[in-house]
């Protein structure tokens, strides 16, 4: 288990970079042989993005869900993205290939995913007494003080903090 960090953080990055949201939802829980494959596809897409940071894939977390899984993942660029969906040498072509072969519209295995585009200072992300996690693991993880206290600073704006921050060290209650 990662160690937990008191305190109020954010995450930050000086360069657009894109937020993507991928899953599966299992639509037929008796249909083993359908989202069985479906989900063991991505261990083998994040171990590739993993040893291989020239790709473009900054970071992220997964969730399990009732019905799936889920991942957030932070990207360098929509080009990068992009380029290892489509590229024949990554694994992700070929499992959208067996995907569409296997399941195609039988409804056993829905998939989904969200693409979104950030431009810098147009992001917000706050983490109190976390672990590194999230855009902060997957950037640089600073301290939410000053300029970076409030989401509306944090955006661009100015305004006072709606609840005082807490102190930086801990009461010892």
């Amino acid at each position: 288990m990662s160690q937990v960090i008191p305190g109020r953080f954010t995450a930050e990055i000086d360069e657009p970079f894109v937020v993507f949201l991928i899953g599966m939802r299992i639509n037929k829980f008796f249909a083993f042989s359908k989202w069985v494959p479906t989900a063991r596809a991505m261990s083998p897409m994040l171990r590739s993005l993993q040893q291989n940071p020239d790709k473009g894939f900054l970071g992220g977390e997964t969730f399990i869900y009732w019905r799936g899984v889920g991942l957030i993942q932070y990207w360098r660029s929509f080009e990068d993205l992009e380029r290892f969906a489509r590229n024949p040498s990554d694994p992700h072509l070929k499992a959208w290939q067996r995907f569409n072969q296997a399941i195609g519209v039988d409804g056993s295995v829905g998939i989904w995913h969200e693409t979104y585009l950030i431009e810098p200072g147009r992001y917000k992300a706050i983490y109190g007494n976390m672990p590194v996690f999230g855009l902060a693991a997957a950037t640089k993880h600073v301290p939410a003080m000053g300029r970076k206290e409030t989401a509306r600073r944090r955006l661009g704006g100015d305004n006072v903090p709606g609840v005082p921050s807490p102190p930086t060290e801990p009461s010892g209650i």
